[in-house]
């Protein structure tokens, strides 16, 4: 990698992704390390132009408080402190929040005056130092993909025709739980438009059989996830001469993947679970990128709108939205109801806006009630701090209030009001009978919306 890089070393700190988020909004590369690395690691890193020792309330493990090394003071690099007063440097910062425009302007003079760093990280960059790496790790082998037509995978299946061209072989297994048009939209982008060597696997018949009957949502999900697996497996038996494996791994899977002072939030595998003799070498390009650069690398990469930003999707896709035993009829309910909900967003301008948004089909049904029922649910992420007074009055409230004045979870003057959101879709396909909730993990509050979206099935509009 050529881009110069800020190190931030986590020392307790709540905010580290924020960190360097910030630190990559300037146009700088940095990542995150433990600690306890060494002045001789740091050294070997690339680019290194500068550290910063991020410190905050998790500094103390197994009832012993940590600190750097001292001989990282001493290894020729810039170092600023924030939230460690015992740094033995001279720029010291309170403790980080998560406002990034705050820690933005906080750590700019020491990133580009102090550390003389280059602004020159950008997706352009990234994507031809990606394609520089890739030809050097493959040389002239091949790659095999698993291709769900996610956000992730589809980025890199795009970064990777780019460096290898007919060497990258995609399989798509299309299990019958995907979402609306999204198995056709990657055979005819992928297979049509990028020419990719695209192996398509309709294996909706061998999913839907294997799930009959089968409520357990976690039952289900180890039924889809084997069985991917084993469908997978069966398509790379029938392929020579393949070497490597390309993954969709990002930055998030191992920061989430948990560190020396941070709990592990959870586990992350893509292709996971294949047998000893059909183990590759791993080629993991969106390793370094944060979820939005992910996208913005989509689109530096020429993919459509569409499916750079699409809504975040379960590996068991459909199937854990079908609550109870699936059916056909009941996937067609969620599909139908799904592309409903996610045109309506798109129309609206809100699908940029908020963070996830689906439906899910209930068990049970609405009395007297001749069309298709389904939930759907919204949620957003805010910071503590914009909720004030309202979030004590909403949680006194009982965590689950009507959308009235007194219990909106927003900073007064905000443009962009719950209630707005919350009428669109009601009056566009649904009704009033809609709740908020709050959930709080510390440092932020999600913003959860349920309510009841009826809409008819493409048979039903058929039979009119």
């Amino acid at each position: 990698m050529k881009q110069d890089m800020i190190v931030i070393l986590d020392l307790g700190s709540h905010e580290n992704t924020v960190l360097a988020r910030a630190i990559r909004a300037l146009g700088v590369y940095s990542e995150i390390y433990p600690h306890d690395i060494t002045a001789a690691e740091l050294k070997a890193l690339p680019n290194v132009k500068g550290i910063i020792i991020n410190g905050g309330p998790n500094n103390v493990v197994d009832g012993v408080s940590i600190d750097v090394l001292p001989e990282i003071y001493e290894a020729g690099f810039p170092v600023m402190a924030a939230g460690h007063d015992k740094a033995l440097c001279e720029v010291k910062l309170p403790q980080f929040t998560d406002d990034v425009e705050a820690i933005k302007e906080a750590v700019k003079s020491f990133v580009f005056d102090t550390c003389k760093a280059e602004a020159n990280w950008n997706m352009t960059n990234f994507v031809n130092d990606q394609v520089e790496l890739i030809r050097r790790q493959v040389g002239d082998r091949k790659v095999l993909l698993a291709l769900s037509g996610g956000v992730d995978s589809s980025v890199v299946a795009a970064l990777l025709l780019k460096a290898i061209g007919d060497k990258l072989v995609c399989v798509h297994v299309n299990h019958g739980l995907m979402r609306k048009g999204e198995s056709e939209a990657v055979v005819e982008i992928f297979g049509k438009e990028l020419k990719a060597n695209l192996i398509y696997v309709d294996a909706t018949d061998r999913f839907l059989s294997k799930l009959e009957n089968v409520a357990d949502p976690e039952q289900k999900r180890k039924i889809i996830g084997g069985e991917f697996i084993r469908v997978f497996e069966e398509e790379a038996r029938k392929l020579d001469g393949i070497d490597f494996l390309g993954q969709g791994t990002i930055y998030p899977d191992i920061v989430e993947s948990g560190t020396k002072t941070a709990k592990m939030v959870k586990s992350h595998h893509n292709v996971g679970g294949l047998p000893e003799d059909l183990q590759f070498e791993l080629v993991e390009p969106l390793r370094q990128l944060f979820k939005d650069e992910v996208r913005a690398c989509g689109v530096e990469l020429g993919l459509p709108y569409e499916m750079v930003y699409r809504q975040p999707f379960p590996g068991p896709g459909l199937g854990v939205r079908c609550l109870g035993a699936i059916t056909r009829d009941r996937l067609e309910a969620v599909r139908e109801s799904d592309a409903i909900l996610r045109e309506e967003f798109q129309l609206a301008g809100l699908d940029k806006k908020v963070w996830q948004y689906f439906t899910v089909v209930p068990e049970f049904q609405i009395c007297r009630c001749t069309r298709q029922c389904a939930l759907f649910r919204l949620a957003r992420h805010y910071p503590r701090r914009q909720y004030g007074g309202c979030h004590d009055r909403y949680h006194r409230a009982g965590g689950l209030a009507r959308p009235d004045e007194d219990y909106r979870p927003y900073p007064q003057g905000s443009e962009d009001r719950q209630p707005r959101l919350l009428r669109y879709v009601s009056e566009a396909q649904c009704d009033h009978r809609v709740g908020v909730r709050l959930t709080d993990d510390n440092d932020s509050l999600t913003l959860k919306t349920v309510g009841l979206l009826f809409f008819k099935t493409k048979q039903q509009r058929i039979e009119q």
